[in-house]
């Protein structure tokens, strides 16, 4: 028996191979249902005989084929709205997404928390059947890569912190930041080991005072990060008195190994500091308080979201899906983080997180299929068993 296939372009569409009975082990696709959702869907067999059924209602007691005896316009025009509205209500419908979609080009910064995620990513992608290629660089080097559509997707727009560098992008629409952010309880400021804050140093306005303990140095991360940026316009300004500071810029390696040094002798040190990070458990730090007019109300308080091509959603939907789905806390990525710095690939790492947190792999593909249109926590389940 061939399958039952209703292809529908716009307003026009073709009914092929719809023998009696066909429903009963058939499967059905529509391409494309409605404006807001994928190209096409596969459903399951109880949708496929609801909507059949649905369909078959005015064909009368005779049994004949619903298109012998509706006009096909009418017949269409009921079949286009009832899979609209089974595609919107029901759990089992998935998208598939197109050839084009299967490789997924993603953008990494050197940042242990968008590594951890970036390879989180990297495990559910591939356990679905896509290639998922990574790409490591500066920020600025990821965002004119998605402008120039060399990259597709980047997991790691630290806001405020970037936004004078993501800005361009954005208003050129040659970027879309997700609208719900990936995690919602990040911060992001200056801190100081907690036996420098004991001291005295609390505040941004306190740094001045220190200039000689600290060596005039404040440490910041890798060059053209949005985090050295501030910092750099602090000291040209001279808020807070710091014109006489230098920023020593380096990678977020470096940056830890320099301030882990100082600790280790009790010197002082100012740096930036970010949570999530295995740094809140690794060392007893402080962040610094009065900066709302540099790092934003609440002391520093961020968001993460997902950057991707301008019109990702509506190329591959079903990767879009999966990124919507894809949210942390600050204590889950801290977790995530603390292997991987201890020289376990994000791979590995995420693999047994998969393994040990069933929950987060059920909310995380949600609503989300294989690349050939399996249902995908099941595809991931059994890629995990290898």
């Amino acid at each position: 028996m061939q399958p039952v296939t209703l292809r529908v372009t716009g307003r026009r569409a073709s009914l092929e191979a719809f023998p009696r009975g066909a429903w009963e082990r058939s499967t059905l696709e529509l391409s494309p249902p409605c404006k807001t959702r994928s190209p096409q869907f596969t459903f399951t067999l109880s949708t496929l005989r609801n909507v059949l059924g649905t369909v078959h209602e005015d064909t009368g007691p005779d049994n004949n084929l619903p298109h012998e005896t509706l006009p096909m316009k009418r017949l269409f025009t009921r079949c286009l709205s009832t899979l609209c509205g089974t595609a919107l209500l029901s759990t089992s419908v998935f998208a598939n997404d197109p050839a084009s979609c299967k490789t997924v080009r993603m953008g990494v910064v050197n940042w242990t928390d968008v590594i951890a995620t970036s390879g989180m990513a990297d495990v559910l992608l591939n356990g679905l059947g896509y290639e998922s290629k990574q790409t490591s660089a500066v920020q600025q080097i990821i965002f004119a890569g998605i402008r120039d559509k060399r990259l597709d997707i980047f997991l790691g727009y630290w806001k405020p912190a970037m936004d004078k560098n993501i800005a361009p992008f954005v208003a050129a629409n040659q970027v879309k930041v997700m609208d719900k952010p990936s995690l919602a309880d990040a911060q992001a400021t200056l801190a100081v080991p907690d036996y420098v804050a004991a001291a005295g140093l609390k505040t941004f306005a306190d740094i001045a005072r220190f200039k000689d303990r600290l060596g005039g140095k404040i440490y910041g991360i890798e060059p053209g990060s949005g985090a050295n940026t501030t910092i750099k316009t602090m000291i040209e300004t001279n808020h807070f008195g710091l014109k006489d500071f230098k920023l020593i810029e380096s990678g977020e390696a470096g940056m830890l190994a320099a301030v882990q040094r100082a600790v280790n002798r009790k010197e002082f040190v100012v740096f930036v500091g970010w949570t999530p990070h295995p740094m809140n458990i690794n060392m007893n730090i402080a962040y610094l308080t009065g900066s709302e007019d540099v790092y934003g109300p609440n002391e520093g308080a961020a968001t993460v979201s997902t950057v991707t091509a301008p019109d990702y959603a509506e190329r591959c939907p079903n990767v879009n899906r999966l990124l919507e789905n894809l949210t942390f806390t600050a204590a889950q990525e801290s977790q995530l983080m603390v292997p991987i710095m201890e020289r376990k690939t994000p791979q590995d790492v995420a693999r047994q997180w998969l393994r040990d947190h069933p929950e987060d792999l059920q909310r995380w593909l949600a609503g989300v299929s294989s690349f050939d249109g399996k249902e995908g926590v099941a595809t991931v389940q059994a890629s995990l068993k290898n």
